[in-house]
């Protein structure tokens, strides 16, 4: 499970919100800060709270005294994780007429603070169908007296907490790696600036980023007194993402928030723990909240400046689905999407790959040759293939007219450029699985001869004949190279069935 973490450095707590005070009307100070954090407009808001723009616009202004009713609509659409229930009560009993309670001491100022400020830092994670997304949003100030133009982050899985010889057998056979990840950041808080990142430690199964204030047409440093939103967002898949997820406050920061957002009909189930340096695990001390919306189900909790090196874990169970996020048991197309392999859906698997001039593209065919190879490798770690295996250079995303296929017998074989001239009219049917979409297997006629025209390194055009089980390999990779998948030539009526009921795993083709 990802602990994801970041630098966020010591200094200044009370600080005033989008230029106005903080004590001035605490409910409204807190409904633009939590509209920021979601980066939506007035407009925007009101539409999702079903409320008319003006009168949000007045009561984040200070000019309408809001409602119970409209702070519950606001928690529930901002997924504030119970701060704006809390702002309204505060409200209510400070608002002109009542009597004001002291305010609270400040605390004091750590001795040597730091210069960067994190005024929030919200992350919301969603579970999208075996793919967790998480988009982490900060508000960053510099406190100090010089610029600040990098920012640290880190990303941390650990699928099975519990059994730490289980994890590491796991991310040794199937790295986390940076095309699963896809990361993305940007400056600004519109998603309009991108930022650059830098790698600064690349683990199996942690990897720590440097997000920069630059992108290719400019730099944008943090300079002392100002402030700025950033925002980031990567993937994981559940065959590497445990059930929890951690918040480790690694530098000190005013609020911190969390969202979890969960598919409704997983019946998710979640509870927080709060640990530190000098105390064991904790129950949070104010509850989660819970808010369903059609078809997902969202799960929000905010505190006030955490504690230095506090750590605040979010566990859950998906009581509908026990393997979903929180099983042992891994997807077999997840795993083959973790090592690289390109899934069901994508255009590259749709359309003919482009072929090789060769000898004048010799050297990339030996490299992606080389790259099909690496794949195949990593790949026959983690399943057995009593049939032999077949790749093709579409499914590990490099668009070329190259295959190869490892027959039962231990042959390798090398296509480039191939194309199925002439096919034996004598037939036989098996079942079938592509790397592509791992879950299911399929039934289908294929030639018992095949005759392939293909090319070799050195530009030579070649006919080599395949028979049998060697033939349905080599015709099943063809097939991928002119963007053809084998659910395409099953019979009319013809189903595929789920691998655990499949019985053929790990056995030789039967003639």
């Amino acid at each position: 499970m990802p602990e994801e973490g970041a630098a966020l450095m010591s200094g200044l707590h009370s600080l005033s919100y989008g230029g106005q005070p903080a004590g001035s009307n605490v409910f409204a100070v807190e409904l633009r800060r939590w509209r920021d954090v979601r980066g939506l407009s007035r407009t925007a808001l009101a539409k999702n709270m079903g409320y008319d723009r003006s009168y949000v616009s007045k009561v984040e202004s200070g000019a309408e005294r809001p409602s119970r009713d409209f702070a519950a609509h606001a928690e529930a659409a901002l997924r504030a994780g119970g701060a704006l229930r809390a702002a309204f009560r505060d409200y209510e009993a400070t608002r002109p007429g009542k009597p004001r309670p002291p305010p609270p001491p400040e605390p004091p100022e750590p001795v040597g603070a730091a210069s960067l400020i994190v005024d929030h830092d919200d992350a919301t994670l969603r579970y999208e169908g075996h793919t967790y997304r998480l988009t982490q949003r900060r508000r960053l100030v510099n406190g100090g007296t010089e610029p600040i133009s990098r920012y640290l982050i880190r990303i941390s899985v650990d699928r099975f907490p519990g059994d730490p010889e289980r994890s590491n057998q796991l991310y040794s056979e199937i790295p986390l790696g940076w095309e699963e990840i896809n990361l993305q950041a940007w400056h600004g808080g519109d998603r309009t600036e991108p930022m650059e990142w830098s790698v600064h430690h690349d683990r199996d199964a942690f990897k720590e980023i440097w997000l920069l204030f630059a992108n290719q047409a400019e730099h944008f440093p943090l300079y002392p007194g100002e402030s700025t939103w950033i925002e980031y967002e990567y993937t994981v898949s559940d065959a590497h993402w445990g059930n929890w997820f951690q918040r480790a406050v690694r530098l000190p920061t005013n609020r911190l928030s969390v969202t979890l957002d969960f598919p409704v009909d997983l019946k998710p189930v979640v509870w927080g723990l709060h640990t530190s340096m000098t105390a064991e695990a904790l129950p949070f001390r104010t509850a989660v909240d819970k808010v369903i919306n059609g078809d997902r189900v969202t799960f929000s909790w905010s505190t006030e400046r955490p504690a230095l090196h506090a750590r605040y874990r979010l566990e859950w169970d998906f009581r509908g689905n026990p393997v979903a996020g929180g099983g042992s048991a891994v997807r077999p197309s997840e795993a083959m999407r973790a090592l690289g392999v390109v899934q069901k859906g994508d255009p590259l698997l749709h359309r003919a790959a482009r072929r090789f001039a060769l000898p004048a593209e010799a050297e990339d065919a030996r490299r992606v040759i080389t790259e099909l190879n690496s794949a195949a490798e990593r790949i026959a770690r983690v399943h057995t293939f009593g049939k032999g295996m077949g790749l093709a250079a579409p499914q590990i995303g490099i668009d070329r007219a190259a295959a190869i296929v490892r027959t039962p017998a231990g042959e390798s074989i090398t296509l480039l450029n191939p194309v199925i001239i002439e096919s034996g009219a004598e037939t036989d049917e098996q079942y079938e699985g592509c790397l592509s979409f791992f879950d299911v297997r399929g039934q289908l006629p294929r030639s018992l001869v095949i005759h392939v025209e293909h090319t070799d390194i050195d530009g030579v055009t070649k006919i080599t004949a395949f028979r049998r089980g060697v033939a349905r390999l080599v015709a099943h990779e063809v097939d991928h190279l002119h963007g053809r998948l084998y659910v395409d030539q099953m019979r009319p009526g013809t189903r595929l069935i789920p691998v655990e009921q499949y019985r053929g795993t790990g056995t030789t083709w039967k003639y």
